[in-house]
């Protein structure tokens, strides 16, 4: 089989690309198909059967084109690999030069891993636009407060005009309501010149449940005999599939210069096949950008280690790092008192899972079989895991999306703050967090008849995981995810940025930020996985060192609202929250809630 070169870099055998200013080559899986004919232009053209339920066809053909396929029923489908839609899944696919974009910050490398404070932001609500290019105009705040890198949740082609993304259809083109390809690359153009690492949270688990065309004519895409949380897995035991994935990850890596991938709920891509889908992918993304910092993160709830394990070197083999739900959901149970749903396996010796957790990585055994690689041992570095208070999922699938800020008190959400920032491991903030956002975030989605009724009565079970309905508050109280109103009241409120409150946040952040570049980027940056000791204290206190090769790195962290004593430590704080002459921690007490974080000499 003859593979044409794609403008980006690397060849793609799924579908349609520019081989030459005027010349398209168009391919499409149809296995279920006798034959298959490419309207382009809404001109009818046979295209060629190939082996392996393959088909495709060259002619004349130039950017902006329209085109879909037409099966031997004679109903007409999108590209599933199309690069960008008129209309939605189910209209015309658009013929796209991925050579087009002219690149300003064509040095851009990236940075080490170890420097990344991440922030996740949704696109329709980052901003009043709800685009690609009003994202762009408001990265310079992200600067500003010492954040380095963003995480733009999944951007997939999806039914309706509204929704987290999580529902991707085509996988390939950036949802049409915010903005064409090139606005998607000018954003990612605009963070590297502020030196920002772009990240793109992508779904390989399933497909949305509308408008996939993909079953009538390539059942085999899909194992209907095994199903996910969210309907058929996918079966990437097929080859084609599993190049489907692949390049799907290097069209966003390669063309639009993305910095990394976070591949969601990776302990539902289930593959029979050795090596694994998920080992594969990493080791081509991994050969494909050698001169590149690319970082895969992965959010995987059998926490295998064997994932983010280190070669010789201490370089990822495979993936980056993982998210680390075990340290929020640990924190969250201290917080808010609730224990509900996903915060029950917390509630029974929480202090000691927040001390595993943040000392070493996850609290509770690994679930699921670890994926095969050159690593073996059960030692990871700090920055491996990706550590949180909240996210998407932890505001939005609240009855009423409140934030933690308005769930706990001013000081105690100071110290949490500081906590995320100074521990080791990677911090990520929710879009909002660096200036202390009020504003709910509720789930949200864009469907009609069935599925939109399902989606409502699906939203009590999810209430009731995440904390549970408030007392007074009954099912008829909550926000209807289907309301545009819902969507609406999720954006951010930028006054509150520009406030007295939203400035003294936002500058505390920027602390905190600095600090950790100035004193714990550098050691994450040393060879070798840092010892850690945990030392004994009563509940409401957790004090940790890690044992870096040329310093140590300790936490005091009080999170009761008295003063507690704590152990000793040695060197110099680089943050406190006590004030200015409080000379009670010479004494061996740390007032609460409160946190010292100090680096010394070995």
């Amino acid at each position: 089989m003859q593979q044409q070169q794609s403008p980006g870099l690397f060849r793609r055998t799924w579908g349609a690309s520019l081989i030459s200013a005027d010349a398209g080559y168009f391919r499409l899986w149809a296995p279920d198909e006798r034959a298959v004919r490419l309207i382009l232009n809404g001109t009818a053209h046979e295209m060629k059967a190939l082996d392996d339920g393959w088909f495709e066809h060259s002619l004349t053909a130039r950017a902006g084109d329209l085109y879909c396929f037409q099966l031997s029923d004679g109903s007409l489908v999108a590209d599933p690999a199309s690069s960008a839609q008129q209309n939605g899944p189910s209209g015309p696919s658009i013929l796209v030069d991925q050579a087009a974009y002219d690149w300003k910050e064509t040095s851009w490398r990236g940075r080490p891993w170890e420097e990344a404070i991440i922030s996740e932001l949704h696109i329709g609500t980052f901003t009043p636009e709800g685009t690609f290019r009003a994202a762009g105009e408001r990265l310079a705040h992200l600067a500003d407060a010492g954040i380095t890198a963003i995480e733009i949740m999944p951007v997939a082609e999806a039914p309706g005009m509204r929704g987290w993304g999580y529902d991707g259809v085509l996988h390939f083109a950036p949802h049409h309501a915010y903005g064409t390809p090139d606005e998607f690359k000018a954003l990612v153009d605009r963070a590297h010149s502020l030196g920002l690492m772009v990240l793109l949270d992508v779904v390989y688990n399933h497909f949305g449940p509308e408008e996939n065309a993909l079953p009538r004519y390539a059942a085999d895409f899909f194992n209907k005999d095994s199903a996910t949380p969210w309907g058929a897995s996918i079966a990437f035991e097929q080859e084609p599939v599993r190049r489907f994935f692949i390049e799907n990850a290097l069209c966003w890596l390669g063309d639009f210069r993305f910095d990394g991938l976070r591949i969601d709920a990776t302990e539902q891509i289930r593959d029979s096949r050795k090596p694994h889908i998920l080992v594969e992918m990493a080791r081509e993304i991994r050969e494909t950008f050698p001169e590149r910092h690319v970082h895969l993160v992965v959010e995987d709830a059998h926490r295998r280690r064997s994932l983010v394990g280190r070669g010789p070197e201490g370089i990822a083999e495979l993936f980056t790092a993982s998210w680390n739900d075990d340290l929020h959901n640990a924190l969250h149970v201290v917080a808010t008192g609730e224990t509900k749903g996903h915060y029950k396996p917390f509630a029974a010796e929480t202090w000691r899972k927040i001390r595993e957790a943040m000392a070493e990585g996850f609290a509770l055994p690994a679930k699921g079989t670890e994926i095969s690689s050159h690593w073996r041992g059960d030692r990871l570095p700090p920055e491996a895991r990706v550590n949180f208070l909240q996210n998407h999922d932890q505001i939005g699938n609240r009855a009423f999306g409140e934030r933690l800020i308005s769930l706990v008190g001013e000081d105690l959400m100071r110290v949490l703050t500081a906590t995320l920032m100074l521990v080791p491991q990677v911090p990520l903030l929710f879009m909002g967090e660096e200036y202390g956002e009020t504003q709910p975030f509720c789930f949200f989605a864009d469907y009609e008849g069935e599925i939109a009724e399902a989606v409502r009565s699906g939203r009590q079970g999810e209430a009731e995981n995440f904390g549970g309905m408030p007392r007074g508050k009954t099912i008829a109280d909550l926000p209807d995810p289907l309301d545009p109103r819902t969507f609406a009241a999720s954006k951010l409120r930028w006054d509150r940025a520009e406030s007295p409150a939203g400035r003294r946040h936002l500058a505390f952040i920027r602390e905190l930020a600095d600090i950790r570049q100035r004193h714990i980027a550098p050691l994450l940056k040393q060879p070798g996985v840092p010892d850690h000791r945990i030392l004994p204290t009563g509940d409401g206190l957790v004090a940790v060192d890690w044992l870096f090769g040329s310093a140590v790195l300790a936490l005091r962290i009080n999170l009761t609202d008295q003063a507690r004593p704590v152990p000793a430590y040695s060197g110099a704080p680089i943050f406190t929250t006590m004030a200015a002459g409080d000379c009670s921690l010479t004494a061996g007490e740390l007032p609460g809630p409160g946190i010292v974080a100090a680096v010394a000499p070995p």
